[in-house]
């Protein structure tokens, strides 16, 4: 644990170092985020926060191979972890400078998700542990597409001061310890684990960039960013169901069996519900499901009422329960577990519609004293047709 520790505290200091640098090159070359519609700031802000996360995490990852408790798991996947980086770190940089054609960007992330499968790490069982995937163009392709999504997923929410980076920090630390759990669980002599360095490489780098990209931001992490932690999200989570089969013997033992399903989405249900509305969204008007519009969760939050720290706080809160909730099975009895996490997604929803709950309570105070107002009105009327009809009559 604390060799992985020590990753995480170096990735998030060279992060951290990095990212004003980034800032400077951002603000010298105008490498501005443009002040559109759907966007919550109001001025331009540089946007190359991401290349500095990618350059710590692939420094990190570099110098990691000579810690001798690291040695095992560096073989051809790290080469090839190393390359799908560099991939999405030149095509974020483009489209931050150029804004690529939305086929352009894809087509790079099916190519860094392609060299992830090429290195060797492929989803080698479906999430559920007995279900083998043993056709190996089958595991490729499903690599990619997993890959893929979770990249897109990140890069939806992108969309306020902090999200993304708290997100994945608070994700990537449930991840990170189920994974060592895991490790943990099918050897008790070397605790070295492939998704486990991934996970800490990437709260190192969101830890070091978050300061910088809180509300108010001063730099953006921009398509590299949002890139870069869906590529060593999805990477660690598929590098896990390798372990699938050497979990098999002490599946009913620490780790529960639906874990390997349930904490990938625990973790990823934000970005990943964002990206299936988003679809949706856009399908049913007909247009692209890469055009952007002011219709994600964050922009639904900020226009019911919440601030713009509120909105993330709160998206954070949703977060740390449900994928904290989901890690807290393989500790603690699952049915206290799932009862208090009931009890807490209870009082998030409260939470979440408050704004909407006080704004109708409101309005409903309002037509009632509209109500009344007529009403008064109405036998105010009354009384001086009454009295002028019995002037009348006495004249």
């Amino acid at each position: 644990m604390k060799v992985y520790l020590a990753i995480v505290a170096i990735t998030a200091l060279i992060s951290f170092a990095l990212t004003p640098m980034a800032r400077m090159l951002g603000v010298r070359g105008r490498v501005y985020t443009p002040t559109r519609k759907r966007d919550m700031h109001r001025e331009p802000i540089p946007k190359l926060g991401g290349a500095a996360m990618a350059l710590a995490v692939m420094i990190v990852l570099g110098a990691a191979s000579l810690i001798p408790f690291l040695s095992g798991i560096y073989q051809a996947p790290i080469v090839g972890i190393l390359l799908a980086i560099l991939v999405t770190l030149i095509m974020g940089v483009a489209d931050d400078l150029w804004d690529l054609h939305w086929i352009i960007k894809f087509a790079g992330q099916i190519l860094a998700a392609g060299i992830v499968a090429s290195a060797g790490i492929r989803v080698e069982a479906m999430p559920v542990g007995w279900i083998h995937v043993d056709n190996e163009l089958a595991q490729i392709v499903i690599t990619i597409f997993v890959i893929v999504l979770t990249i897109n997923a990140f890069n939806f929410i992108d969309g306020l001061d902090g999200l993304a980076a708290g997100v994945a920090i608070i994700g990537g630390s449930a991840f990170f310890i189920y994974s060592y759990i895991l490790t943990r669980t099918i050897n008790a002599y070397d605790y070295s684990n492939l998704a486990t360095l991934l996970t800490a490489l990437l709260i190192g780098a969101c830890l070091g960039f978050l300061p910088f990209n809180f509300h108010p931001a001063r730099i953006f992490m921009g398509e590299v960013g949002a890139q870069l932690i869906g590529l060593l999200m999805a990477t660690a989570a598929v590098a896990v169901t390798a372990d699938l089969g050497a979990l098999e013997g002490f599946r009913f033992r620490n780790i529960p069996a639906y874990m390997p399903i349930l904490l990938p989405l625990a973790v990823m249900i934000l970005p990943l519900l964002d990206l299936f509305m988003a679809v949706l969204r856009r399908t049913a008007r007909r247009s692209s499901p890469f055009s952007a519009d002011r219709g994600h969760i964050h922009h639904k939050l900020v226009d019911g009422g919440y601030t713009h720290r509120q909105a993330v706080l709160l998206l954070y809160l949703w977060t740390f329960v449900v994928g904290f909730g989901a890690v807290s099975l393989t500790y603690f009895p699952a049915e206290i577990v799932i009862a208090v996490t009931i009890v807490a997604l209870a009082l998030l929803i409260l939470l979440t519609l408050r704004p909407w709950m006080a704004r109708r309570a409101y309005y409903r105070r309002l037509n009632k004293l509209r109500a009344a107002r007529a009403a008064e009105r109405a036998l105010n009327q009354s009384a001086e047709q009454g009295e002028t009809h019995g002037k009348e009559t006495r004249q």
